[in-house]
């Protein structure tokens, strides 16, 4: 594989985060013109605004997840005597594969209930909204899963941002 491809999948989830939210912000700059400008809304733009932004929301939180910046990783670990660091930065990893799990599990539930369930606009499956929610968390428990084994095999933890 070479350097330009590793980058891109090494950074999958910003780029996806990226795209979703220059959607979001694109669609509502230019139903603003259509509305105020041209007085002719574009109907359909508000709903896919929303669905971009969910998904930039979900993939992002992965991206934060997986540079460590989300407070939770950070708070117990600093307040925690140097002896006990590790510890306790394991078992932080330990809930956090817990409970994204329980949470992926959770999606895979809402995104089956959510697929006979169209948009109001779209009329496309739900599903396709709710998604984002499993993509992200599903990406959050191999992070958390890498983090651990890392901490286990005694790698430098990458501190966060």
């Amino acid at each position: 594989m070479n350097i330009k491809t590793r980058t891109i999948l090494a950074h999958a989830e910003e780029i996806v985060s990226a795209f979703f939210i220059s959607i979001t912000v694109s669609m509502v700059i230019v139903n603003v013109f259509f509305r105020y400008v041209l007085n002719r809304g574009i109907f359909w733009s508000e709903e896919v605004a929303t669905i971009a932004f969910v998904w930039s929301v979900f993939v992002g939180a992965a991206a934060c997840h997986k540079h460590k910046m989300h407070i939770s990783i950070d708070l117990f670990t600093r307040l925690a005597p140097k002896p006990l660091k590790k510890p306790v930065r394991m078992l932080g990893h330990l809930i956090m594969i817990v409970l994204n799990t329980y949470i992926v599990y959770l999606s895979v539930v809402f995104v089956r209930a959510s697929s006979i369930k169209p948009t109001a606009v779209l009329g496309i499956s739900s599903s396709y909204v709710s998604s984002a929610v499993l993509v992200g968390f599903a990406l959050m428990t191999i992070h958390s899963v890498g983090f651990f084994f890392e901490e286990l095999r005694g790698l430098p933890a990458e501190e966060g941002a």
